[in-house]
């Protein structure tokens, strides 16, 4: 019987647990990989979680590490999915500065053992790498699949190797195998270190009088936000497609991290001059100054457009933090 089997490394992280939503309602049969540790990480897939031993459960969890090499060959010859998608990551550009040697483990090595276990198995499967604006660094923008490529941390690094892999297992192996370059895209379920969830949340605490004073590092740093939620559902666009490539995925929008601030604090009526101060310990060593993708390739071809711009996007996790004070 053909059935569509899905592998999901870092499942239990944003776009993992949207992921898996959108796949489960294509009847998918989903298997994440989580890491072991001595509390519950998976409050973000706990609504979808079912019981193994419940009649014909359609989504599974799996003990495992990016950097077990010997452990993810073993999950694909056990598995046999019919789509991998590597979302599993240290993700958060700051703290690779501090961990930039565990960041490349991860991000680049963690990868690359991925694409070495699926070859090694033998297995016919589709793989999705979730690459990053990251890429382009100091590259003016707007971005596209054309644009130079210049990353300016640890993880923009790491993650350079793992997509120019992933370009070689395709080329050198025939393997399908799919970056997506997905600019900054965001959701309540964002972890709440990333700067528009920092502000989310802070804009809730505040607006409870729980906190008075939110602090930043560079306001004036331009990016292109779009909503997680949407832009999981081009990840698998792109697997459906007949022949892989690679995909820049993003609003086309810019906006300062200043403009999401002020409509943050504006959707709880206040004024965000009152309540944030810039701290220069948020600065990073290597700034990236304007990240603004051009989604002409996929919307042209895959016909998937972003729906919720940067403000939109303030706003309804304003929403959702405030609903969660309350």
């Amino acid at each position: 019987m053909n059935k569509n089997i899905a592998f999901i490394t870092g499942i239990t992280g944003q776009d993992g647990s949207y992921l898996a939503e959108f796949l489960l309602s294509k009847g998918y049969e989903v298997h994440g990989l989580i890491r072991r540790s001595s509390t519950f990480n998976t409050s973000r897939i706990d609504h979808i979680y079912q019981d193994p031993h419940a009649p014909n459960p359609k989504l599974f969890l799996h003990y495992g590490d990016l950097i077990d090499g010997v452990g993810l060959t073993n999950l694909i010859r056990e598995i046999e999915p019919t789509e991998v998608y590597n979302l599993g990551a240290q993700s958060h550009v700051q703290v690779s500065f501090s961990m930039p040697q565990y960041t490349g483990q991860v991000d680049a090595v963690g990868a690359v053992g991925l694409l070495e276990a699926i070859r090694s198995a033998g297995v016919n499967t589709r793989f999705y790498q979730a690459s990053t604006s990251e890429l382009f660094g100091a590259t003016p923008p707007p971005q596209n699949e054309k644009s130079n490529f210049h990353p300016q941390s640890p993880y923009a690094a790491a993650k350079l190797m793992a997509y120019w892999c992933t370009v070689n297992y395709r080329e050198g192996y025939g393997m399908h195998a799919t970056n997506g370059i997905l600019f900054n895209h965001e959701s309540p379920r964002r972890g709440e270190t990333f700067v528009t969830r920092k502000i989310t949340r802070a804009v809730a605490s505040i607006a409870a009088g729980s906190k008075e004073t939110l602090f930043l590092g560079n306001l004036d740093a331009v990016r292109d936000w779009g909503y997680a939620k949407e832009y999981v559902e081009s990840m698998w666009l792109m697997l459906q497609q007949p022949q892989a490539t690679d995909y820049v995925v993003a609003t086309g929008v810019g906006a300062t991290v200043r403009d999401f601030v002020e409509a943050s604090f504006s959707r709880v009526g206040l004024d965000w001059k009152n309540h944030v101060e810039v701290d220069k310990r948020y600065m990073r060593p290597t700034e990236v100054d304007a990240l603004i993708g051009d989604p002409s390739k996929i919307q042209n071809e895959l016909s998937w457009k972003a729906k919720t711009h940067w403000k939109e996007l303030a706003e309804l996790m304003v929403d959702a933090d405030v609903t969660d004070r309350s």
